[in-house]
């Protein structure tokens, strides 16, 4: 089992768009980078553990749990040319993007904030410190352990 984390804009999906899904289920798809696409497309198996961080919002925090529960697959938006993340370059037989579904676990009671996790020194190669921009990346078991630690306190 592999750790990551998701980003997402509370105003657009939050995690309690997730909860209230039909299963508590929702395909991530939309993704648009490189290096995260990698990471769904190469990294992400079934049973996978991952944090739903809210970001561009008045407190950024990760502030639940889900698993992934099927992918990665061919991101769907990518062929919907009515779509947002419709891309003309992208074929069934060659797709460019990948997604995976995601299923609600947990929301925290104590989120945890980026202020919090910047001002720990114990996170420090916590990949959201570093590559801050990224939509989709890993957490080590012990980042994991930590943080989920934090959250119930």
């Amino acid at each position: 089992m592999a750790y990551w984390l998701l980003k997402t804009e509370p105003d657009a999906f939050s995690l309690a768009d997730l909860k209230a899904a039909p299963n508590g289920t929702t395909v991530w798809d939309g993704v648009r980078n490189y290096q995260a696409r990698n990471f769904i497309r190469d990294g992400m198996k079934v049973g996978d553990k991952v944090f739903i961080y809210h970001s561009s919002c008045k407190v950024p925090a990760i502030v639940g749990v889900a698993e992934i529960v099927n992918g990665p697959y061919a991101d769907p938006s990518q062929f919907d040319a009515s779509g947002d993340y419709y891309d003309p370059k992208a074929t069934a037989e060659a797709p460019r993007w990948f997604s995976v579904d995601v299923q609600y676990r947990e929301t925290f009671n104590k989120p945890v904030t980026l202020q919090a996790i910047k001002a720990d020194p114990a996170i420090e190669e916590l990949a959201l410190k570093k590559s801050g921009r990224l939509s989709v990346m890993p957490v080590t078991e012990q980042e994991w352990q930590y943080l989920c630690g934090i959250a119930s306190k």
